[in-house]
This record gives C-alpha cells, structure tokens and sequence, in this order.
C-alpha cells in the first residue's frame, strides 16, 4: 500500500501523523482510506507510542473524501457493488478507523493550518485537542453536493458545539472563522500561523513528558462516559484510579507532592 498520501512516523513516544494529499486539498481517496485505516489500528496497539500530533500539508488540512475519486471508483462497479455499496464499504473504513482512534488511551492533538470542510471536521475531531491557525476556516458544504455527513461529522460535531449550532453548520452554507470556531468550542486554542507546529508539539510533548498513563485512561473514560450508564462510568473511574496509582508516574507525582507539602 502506497505510504506516501498519509505520513507516519514514530519517535520518542510521539506518533506524527500528516494527511499528505495537499494537491487535493487533502481530501482522501480509497488509498488513503486504506491507510487512514491501517494507520488507525497500529497506532492504538503500539505501546510505544504515548501521545499523536496529527496535521496536514499544504494550504488546507482536510476537505473530507475525495468525490470525484470515489464517484469513479463507484461508477466502474469494481468488486461487483453498486455505487451504494461502494460508498458504504469506504466509509466504513474510515469509520473504523475513528473509532480504533476515539477509543485508543492515546491522547491526540491536531494542528489545523487552513480550511476544513465536509468530512474533515470528522477526521479533524478525532482528535481530543485541536489547535487552529488564525488562517483556518470550517464548513459543512455536504448539501453543496448532496450528500449526508459521514466520517462521523453527525456525532463529533454536535458533541463539540452543541446540537444546534452543529444544525445550523450542516444545514447552512455558513463558514466559520478561526474565531468563530473558537468561540463555539469547536477548536481549543487559535494561534499564529508561525506558532501552530510548535504550539502543537509543545502540547503533545507536555502529555509524554507528564503521567502518559493517566492522560491516556482520562481520555478513554470521558470518552467512554457518554455512552453507558453513570453507574457503569463510576465503577470504570474506580477501577481506574485504582490501578493508575500503582504505576510509576503515579508513585513519582505524589512523592513530590507529600515533599511539598511537608515543608
């Protein structure tokens, strides 16, 4: 499988993933879908692998599926499927691979340099922190070619602005400003565009150098959280916190705390 439309590379605990189509708006196609997918799963097995800064190249960071490519490939009826069925399996497998990553203990920060549009506000949601350039903007555009969300947009959206700011980015051609989308909660932090990269790994680098162990069990029990019962959440947290105080962060922070506090 061609590695080049999505980069990955792994050092020091950190997991560097960049979306590699910028020609096409980074928009991607079956291959990168392949990839997004493969990439996803060994990610969240990797012990190795602490924390991931996820970004882009080019002018834009994601424009959700290249259409054209899946149009065609739909239309040639490769596999024998209707254009349904081709469209379903791709989205699928991006599916899959939000999921592997949403549930992974693996805390993700994107940085955003440019425009989002249609699925890539989902691919630009899976991760836990996004930080945007002051030149990057956000729209739905899925009526503009009518379709329906997909890469998880009708779950990811709603859940970071609220259901009805969520409707009115879906249902509108509206297009957020980086200060529009930080003051709906869509991003974290809007930054310069010279300090994106390294606001981003500073990010990043603090939850590896920190308790990568409890940053990675607080990501998956809030994630977790919203889908069962607040018993099931309370027993989960109790769990947790009982094992996460025997690891070595957590030996380390509270001997410095009780040091600190004895002066």
């Amino acid at each position: 499988m061609p590695d080049d439309v999505i980069l990955f590379d792994v050092r020091d605990g950190l997991a560097h993933v960049t979306l590699n189509r910028p020609a096409r708006l980074n928009a991607v196609d079956p291959v990168a879908i392949a990839r997004w997918q493969e990439l996803a799963h060994e990610i969240a097995a990797r012990d190795d692998i602490g924390a991931v800064l996820f970004d882009a190249a080019g002018r834009a960071f994601c424009a959700g599926g290249d259409v054209l490519a899946m149009s065609r490939l739909a239309e040639s009826g490769v596999g024998g499927g209707s254009p349904a069925e081709v469209v379903r399996g791709l989205a699928d497998r991006i599916h899959d691979g939000h999921r592997a990553l949403r549930e992974s203990t693996k805390p993700i920060v994107a940085a955003v340099q440019g425009p989002v549009a249609g699925g890539g506000l989902g691919f630009m949601l899976v991760a836990d922190l996004v930080i945007a350039s002051e030149r990057a903007t956000f729209a739905s555009r899925y009526s503009d070619i009518g379709l329906t969300p997909d890469c998880g947009v009708s779950t990811l959206l709603p859940e970071a602005v609220g259901v009805r700011r969520a409707l009115e980015l879906t249902l509108t051609s509206r297009t957020l400003s980086a200060t529009e989308a930080l003051d709906w909660g869509l991003v974290a932090e809007v930054v310069a565009p010279e300090a994106l990269e390294a606001r981003a790994r500073e990010v990043a680098d603090g939850w590896l150098a920190g308790a990568t162990h409890a940053f990675g069990q607080a990501k998956r029990l809030v994630h977790a959280g919203r889908a069962r019962s607040f018993q099931a959440s309370l027993d989960d947290e109790a769990a947790t916190i009982g094992a996460s105080i025997e690891t070595a962060d957590a030996r380390a922070a509270i001997a410095r705390f009780a040091a600190r506090a004895s002066r």
